[in-house]
């Protein structure tokens, strides 16, 4: 069975959405079991089959990955061709089409907004601590307003993801972070003697509350701690494991909302 994470500031009758954990899926061994990154070492057949059945789920006809870079370059989505693209995150105003942030620790936020004409505007992206930091969140909202998204009706939530306990990092990590906003120091805790701790799900928030966003939802789930649920990358390397699955997030505007 598919276990999916949803939340109350995405719900909307033209729209369906989850961030997907790591049950319900075809895979074996350490991809057990529904991992979607098709740039994992993991059978091909198997991927497909576990993203046939998250667009299966969400009723879409189609659904899309991006081959993540970590990088600032939010794209459209126009009809579906543009799956694997060299991207961080899709936008979208079309119906049936499925959007899909891949993760294992990195942040996925889904999105969603609204023209003034009521009609749905949507997005996915895939924030790791570079992509935010170089932008990636605020090029996914400038996307949304191209297509004509009210700024006001811009909603996020921010899915399961590696929490500020389990993710360590070296002391001058933090330099350019204040560089560039001395407010970010907040998301900064001393760890063991030459460590930090970073909080990359109140990062992202910041981000995009600085952006003008103000519905932003956090889930608190832990990547890292949740081996049943949830793929990880840090632990994944901590146990000397030769590989690791990614999880899914999505958003789809609904095929029977007019589009």
């Amino acid at each position: 069975m598919l276990s999916i994470y949803t939340v109350p500031n995405l719900d909307s009758p033209k729209i369906r959405h989850g961030f997907y954990g790591r049950t319900g899926g075809a895979s074996t061994g350490i991809y057990q079991s529904l991992n979607c990154g098709l740039c994992s070492s993991d059978k091909t057949e198997n991927v497909l089959e576990n993203l046939n059945r998250v667009k299966v789920s969400l009723g879409a006809n189609k659904i899309l990955t991006l081959r993540q870079c970590h990088s600032n370059n939010a794209i459209i989505v126009k009809d579906g061709s543009e799956d694997r693209r060299k991207a961080d995150a899709m936008v979208t105003d079309k119906a049936g089409i499925a959007l899909g942030a891949l993760s294992a620790d990195c942040g996925p936020i889904l999105f969603t907004g609204q023209k003034d004409s009521g009609r749905p505007v949507v997005a996915a992206t895939h924030a790791g601590w570079k992509g935010a930091f170089g932008g990636i969140l605020e090029s996914t909202i400038q996307q949304m307003l191209s297509l004509g998204a009210a700024q006001e009706s811009i909603k996020a939530a921010i899915g399961p993801c590696i929490a500020q306990k389990s993710y360590e990092v070296d002391i001058g990590f933090e330099t350019d972070f204040l560089k560039e906003d001395e407010a970010s120091e907040m998301f900064f805790k001393s760890g063991k003697t030459g460590k930090l701790h970073f909080d990359l799900p109140g990062y992202i928030a910041f981000r995009l509350g600085r952006a003008g966003l103000s519905s932003i939802h956090i889930s608190g789930i832990d990547t890292y701690v949740e081996e049943e649920n949830y793929f990880s990358y840090r632990r994944s390397c901590h146990k000397g494991e030769n590989g690791y699955g990614r999880q899914i997030s999505t958003i789809v505007i609904s095929t029977d909302s007019n589009d």
